[in-house]
């Protein structure tokens, strides 16, 4: 079997996850074979369902499922958790063969609970119930409501994928919830070795805001321009070194943890000035997970250039970034408080056109 770049990525420290989730490629044999070729993972959103459930692949089953007295709501989740199911098994066998490490399928919270603490955890609670698969992980997005419902599902043995990052303050806050709700399970004598989390920081969506904002004032910050994204990310990966060389997470990883890894998402390049593998390139290093959507992973494989990028050089130059961009009168907090925002508005409102389109298949496929 010839070499993939994500066999390469591998060799690195770098696990590939698809960003998309469609079951004709699962029943088809198509995931299989981007697993033999290196592919790790998978993950979803409300976006990624619409576009699948926009095809013909789930027509038969809306068409059982016409007559039932259920909401739209609740006929997405019965096609969302089959689907999480399938892939997941699929994935399974990277999932034991990395002893628990790789192969996570991942099934997002409402995109309307984003500020709802306890929503959060009862809904995640009975997602992963439902699934009821050892690799999948609930995404919830990591708002200030969302950081005490993931250490509590955390705590309960739920694997939680912690979407919509961006900045550094709360990447540091979701590391210290999985590291409290380790030392819970310790204390009450749980296990953790099977307990898995990724932090998803995203990128290409910081460049797109941070531009805007460089364009309307001028002057120097014109060279920071699709900079600032892989800055960012390149600190939090700096301070992922930091946690995981401390004593405090020492006393963890003996007792069988695994690291919090940093997930790089939103790495589709939307600025066609950039290298259409722009933030691929750029973040690669141990102990880490690429997303990627389906044409960035083709783009990679066939013109990806595959070295490690997150190194103590390419470290002292983020923060000469960040800190340009601030002395330039960009302030980050507002970055992130605008991009999570309009990132959990983008989440409704493919959520809300995707119980519209189940709505109108729904009738359209009535027995």
């Amino acid at each position: 079997m010839a070499k993939t770049k994500m066999h390469a990525l591998l060799d690195v420290g770098q696990s590939v996850w698809l960003d998309y989730l469609r079951r004709g490629m699962t029943r088809s044999g198509e995931l299989s074979s981007f697993i033999d070729d290196g592919l790790r993972g998978m993950t979803s959103n409300p976006t990624i369902f619409e576009q699948a459930l926009a095809s013909a692949d789930y027509d038969d089953e809306l068409a059982e499922l016409s007559s039932s007295p259920g909401t739209e709501r609740d006929l997405f989740e019965v096609l969302a958790v089959e689907d999480v199911r399938e892939a997941a098994d699929v994935f399974r066998r990277v999932y034991n063969s990395s002893q628990g490490a790789d192969g996570f399928v991942s099934l997002e919270v409402s995109p309307s609970l984003a500020r709802d603490t306890e929503g959060s955890v009862t809904e995640a609670r009975r997602l992963w119930k439902a699934v009821d698969r050892p690799n999948v992980m609930i995404k919830i997005p990591g708002t200030r409501e969302g950081w005490p419902a993931i250490e509590r599902c955390l705590r309960e043995g739920i694997n939680i994928n912690i979407t919509l990052l961006f900045s550094l303050e709360h990447y540091k806050a979701v590391v210290e919830a999985y590291l409290r709700a380790l030392e819970a399970r310790v204390e009450r004598g749980q296990p953790i070795d099977r307990l898995a989390s990724v932090a998803s920081f995203f990128v290409s969506r910081v460049d797109t805001e941070v531009d805007k904002r460089i364009q309307k004032l001028g002057g120097p910050l014109h060279d920071l321009r699709g900079k600032v994204a892989i800055a960012g990310a390149r600190l939090a990966y700096a301070m992922f070194l930091e946690i995981t060389a401390s004593e405090r997470w020492r006393k963890l990883e003996a007792k069988g943890a695994r690291n919090q890894r940093l997930l790089w998402a939103s790495t589709g390049t939307k600025n066609p000035e950039y290298s259409d593998v722009l933030y691929v390139e750029s973040l690669i290093g141990p102990d880490t997970v690429a997303t990627v959507p389906l044409e960035t992973l083709r783009l990679f494989e066939d013109h990806g250039v595959i070295s490690q990028t997150l190194n103590a050089n390419t470290l002292s130059d983020a923060r000469r970034v960040m800190e340009a961009l601030a002395a330039g009168g960009i302030d980050f907090r507002d970055v992130n408080s605008t991009l999570e925002r309009e990132g959990l508005e983008k989440f409704a409102k493919s959520f809300e056109s995707l119980l519209g389109l189940i709505a109108q298949k729904r009738r359209s496929l009535a027995r």
